[in-house]
């Protein structure tokens, strides 16, 4: 078996705080390079947004995770880095609680992940942003 790698960005643009989901874009990705079985790593280049594998059918999962990690580091609290705005430690911290990357196994060219699992860009900060996913895929190709 022939190993090989792949490997590319992926933009994901937010519209503020909240988490915004791209296995889609991840799984086309996965059929475009022919991958077939192996590891799939993404690494956020950001410190102020994160990555993460929540559910995908209730929203009000998403939200409520939002608001917990808002209690988690809220906005006004006493901080020394401020500026950036009153938003960016906060985001620092969310960031560094949820992490900045993941790993996900690859089956049959797909991201092995639960019936009702997706992977996520949270976006820590209040403003819009156009954020980029470093995918790398290590394994077998199709011929």
């Amino acid at each position: 078996m022939k190993i090989e790698q792949k490997s590319t960005a992926l933009p994901v643009v937010t519209r503020g705080e909240g988490a915004y989901e791209f296995t889609a874009q991840i799984s086309n990705w996965l059929v475009s390079i022919g991958a077939v079985e192996g590891i799939l790593t993404l690494f956020i280049r950001h410190t102020s947004a994160s990555l993460t594998i929540q559910e995908n059918a209730d929203p009000d999962v998403r939200r409520d995770l939002v608001d917990a990690l808002s209690r988690l580091a809220p906005q006004n609290a006493p901080y020394r880095h401020v500026m950036e705005g009153p938003d960016d430690m906060p985001a620092h911290i969310k960031a560094a609680i949820t992490g900045v990357h993941l790993t996900i196994p690859v089956r049959a060219g797909a991201p092995v992940l639960g019936t009702w699992q997706g992977v996520y860009v949270l976006e820590h900060r209040n403003r819009a942003h156009q954020r980029e996913v470093a995918l790398h895929f290590l394994g077998q190709m199709g011929e």
